[in-house]
């Protein structure tokens, strides 16, 4: 099998932080710990994957297309005595020490995300799964907007459901605390997510064959909603300066490009 992949993103505030003179991190932030997530690329049968839009009432990445889990329901998860941007152990040994609970595996962790997120729950046989990449994510993930206050460690699963979307979709419940939207991708779309590159300063392009919109569910009070999105929604690219934008993290576009790469 390939050996598994940690990256992180081109303009990571962490090594920002050792190339401009006169910037620190905050003594109050030295000692806090590195948060470890375990977010799910959910494949239905019918090819297509789930993502979820972020709620706005969260203080990580607000408004931010992300797989169900991406950061543990909003920055709990996975804590120890360790900076990574101070330079720390290898991050794959640490995610083979404890969980959220004692003894619990990633794959547990995802699920229950998935569950706690969406309302989902797969029963054993009715899916397979992999692990695609390992992924390092601090927020705000860039230094105009302030010194880092969270840093994850992310581990995208990917995980093959037996299941079309429909039934799948049709036993959500999402948690409207942690999910403002969501969305079943076509392969297509996802590929062209996957191409777009953070850090530039235009927003995305659609090309020609794609639609001009992408079907979401929205909830407020209770109630969902189908509407549609812009495609350059998803196709938006991270801003390198200056305040962000509905987007998917770039997190999710590095688990998506391991995946295209998975179908060889």
């Amino acid at each position: 099998s390939r050996p598994l992949s940690l990256q992180r993103p081109s303009f990571c505030p962490a090594k920002r932080l050792g190339e401009q003179p006169g910037t620190a991190l905050p003594a109050e932030l030295r000692g806090r710990g590195v948060a470890a997530g375990v977010a799910v690329l959910l494949q239905a049968s019918t090819g297509r994957i789930l993502l979820t839009r972020r709620a706005s009432t969260l203080s990580i990445f607000p408004n931010v297309w992300v797989p169900p889990g991406e950061l543990g329901g909003g920055g709990g998860g996975l804590k120890w005595g360790c900076w990574l941007l101070r330079g720390t152990p290898n991050p794959l040994s640490l995610l083979a020490g404890g969980h959220v609970e004692p003894g619990e595996e990633l794959l547990d962790v995802g699920l229950r995300e998935l569950e706690e997120e969406t309302g989902l729950r797969l029963e054993a046989g009715t899916f397979s799964w992999r692990m695609l990449g390992l992924w390092e994510s601090i927020y705000p993930p860039v230094l105009s907007r302030g010194p880092p206050r969270r840093h994850h460690v992310v581990t995208y699963l990917l995980l093959l459901s037996a299941e079309p979307h429909e039934r799948l979709e049709a036993r959500m419940r999402p948690s409207e605390s942690e999910v403002s939207a969501y969305a079943w991708l076509e392969p297509p779309v996802l590929e062209a997510i996957a191409a777009t590159e953070d850090g530039a300063e235009s927003l995305g392009s659609v090309p020609g064959t794609l639609p001009a919109t992408v079907g979401v569910t929205e909830l407020s009070g209770g109630s969902s909603s189908t509407a549609q999105l812009p495609t350059t929604t998803f196709l938006s690219a991270a801003p390198a300066e200056g305040e962000d934008v509905e987007r998917v993290s770039t997190g999710t576009k590095f688990a998506l490009r391991l995946w295209l790469e998975s179908l060889g």
